[in-house]
């Protein structure tokens, strides 16, 4: 794995936070897909972080277990 830049490293910090802040703002706006975002967002600061990358594993997990109980799967 190369080593990433600071530049990038700042830039998706950035884009990340940037991401969960419109992702929260989107869950109580209409329009705007606030799971989606925030899901981007996680998947953004997950290659930088260690407590991103769970907040993500674990709320994909959720929503698969939600899926599987609307889809009616065991």
């Amino acid at each position: 794995m190369r080593p990433v830049s600071r530049a990038r490293r700042i830039v998706d910090w950035i884009a990340g936070l940037f991401l969960l802040a419109l992702g929260i703002v989107g869950l109580v706006l209409p329009g705007l897909q606030g799971i989606l975002l925030i899901l981007a967002g996680l998947a953004v600061l997950s290659s930088h972080s260690a407590l991103a990358r769970r907040l993500l594993d674990g709320l994909k997990a959720r929503l698969r277990r939600a899926r599987d109980r609307v889809l009616k799967r065991d």
